[in-house]
Parts: structure tokens; sequence; C-alpha cells
């Protein structure tokens, strides 16, 4: 997230540039006070991709808010749009998919559409903090592989499964070579664990 949100730990919505795209009126006018108690000012609303893309041409974006359930398309459909788009540096913005549907195909959906988090509704401000906390401490890389643009969509770097090669260059090796020295001896390992007094 830009440094127009955050600073240090305090968060600082007032320079922030939001676009919320939300097919329903009532929750749009729901998310735009939320935003509007944070100290938001410059808050974005769209109802269609046609807006929100729109928007994305013309203004930088700090946060991204979709509802994936829209009547003319999928939000997920504008995510990709704009995770591919090559339109910097908005392409990068968090964006949070919040929607009603919380089942784990919704999750994964929004995953790979490019969402860098995932938000259940009905929408609450402590909620939406929590989200945008963790936007601010997020520091996964943002990748641009065939058929994916967005964050990294591994939470926890542990290298991939077992008996699944390495596809990218952080990913750690787990073949293990022939060690160089001997094992140490059962009295090695029992003399390295027992306290030793320390003699000033």
């Amino acid at each position: 997230m830009s440094a127009a949100i955050a600073t240090d730990i305090r968060l600082n919505f007032e320079t922030a540039n939001i676009l919320i795209l939300e097919q329903s009126l009532h929750s749009l006018e729901v998310l735009l006070q939320i935003f509007r108690g944070f100290g938001a000012r410059d808050c974005n609303k769209a109802t269609s991709i046609e807006e929100a893309t729109d928007i994305v041409r013309r203004k930088t974006l700090d946060l991204i808010l979709v509802d994936p359930t829209l009547k003319e398309g999928s939000g997920l459909e504008f995510v990709r749009w704009l995770r591919g788009s090559g339109l910097d540096p908005n392409r990068s913005a968090p964006v949070i998919v919040a929607s009603t549907s919380a089942t784990n195909i919704a999750v994964a959906q929004a995953r790979d559409a490019g969402a860098s988090f995932f938000l259940i509704k009905p929408v609450t401000p402590a909620i939406l903090m929590d989200r945008i906390l963790r936007v601010v401490r997020d520091n996964r890389a943002f990748l641009v592989a065939d058929g994916y643009a967005g964050p990294d969509r591994r939470f926890k770097f542990e290298g991939p499964p077992p008996g699944v090669a390495p596809r990218r260059a952080s990913d750690l090796n787990t073949k293990l070579g022939e060690a160089k020295e001997p094992n140490m001896s059962q009295a090695d390992i029992d003399s390295l664990m027992k306290p030793q007094r320390v003699v000033l």
C-alpha cells in the first residue's frame, strides 16, 4: 500500500485515493460512510466495470474494494483486467474483494484473479480496518506470469510441496547433499545441550 495511507503503524486516509466498485447503492453508501469515518476524503465510487475502468485510467489509486457479483459481469473480471492492464502503479494497488459468499471456491477464485485479500459481507468498520492493516503489512511480491498477475498467492514461503519442482527463484531446494563430516556422537550432542557454568 502506498505511503499515502501508511505511515509507520498509524494510518492516514486523508490523502488516500480509494475506489469502491459495488453494485448495491445501499452497500456503496455504507462503505463510503465507513471510509469517511476513517478520514478518507477521496472515495471514488463505481457501480459498473466501465465506470471503475475509467477511474483507474484517470487516477492513481491506493486501495480498491471490489464486489465480485455485478449485474453486468463479475467484479473478478475487473480485477483480472486491472492486474494485466500494465497501468502502473494501479495494476499493483491492493485489491480487497468483499463478498457475501465465503465458500472455499469463492475465496480461491478471488485469489486466482489477483485479489490481495478477501472480506465477507456485511462489512463492519472494525473488520474493514483489520483487512486494511493486513494490506499495509503485506510484503508479498507482485508476480507476472502466464495466466496470472497479482500478489504472490503464497502467504508462507516454505517452498513447493513435496515432490513438486521449484518454480520460483526464491523457492528453497529441498534436495540435501551428502554429509561432508561424520555425524556427531550422542555424547557431543549432550554436551552442547547441557547448561555450562560461566566463570568470570
